[in-house]
């Protein structure tokens, strides 16, 4: 019973370690990914575009429905995120427009 536990233990301090740094990888794409999003506000802003573009809105949830489906990840969680993340984006096109 002792070695179960302490196999389990293990297993499960591995498993928190892989956590660890998908969520590392994870804040360090979404830094880049804001990074190139700023780029993209401060594009429009220079040129009187508007700060969102709904037609990529949706052909990126799409894509990332599709990309969901393929991971065995839930398409709806993923949609979330992604409508969290455009809002977000969104968000700070505006702040620059102004």
């Amino acid at each position: 019973m002792t070695d179960d536990i302490a196999r389990a233990a293990a297993i499960l301090s591995d498993h928190r370690d892989s956590i660890d740094r998908l969520d590392a990888i994870l804040v360090y794409t979404l830094g880049e990914r804001f990074k190139h999003t700023q780029a993209v506000g401060r594009l429009k802003a220079e040129h009187a575009l508007p700060p969102s573009d709904p037609a990529r809105e949706d052909r990126q949830i799409e894509r990332l429905e599709w990309l969901a489906k393929e991971a065995d990840l839930d398409p709806e969680f993923a949609k979330k995120f992604l409508n969290f993340i455009i809002s977000e984006v969104i968000r700070h096109h505006e702040r620059l427009q102004k």
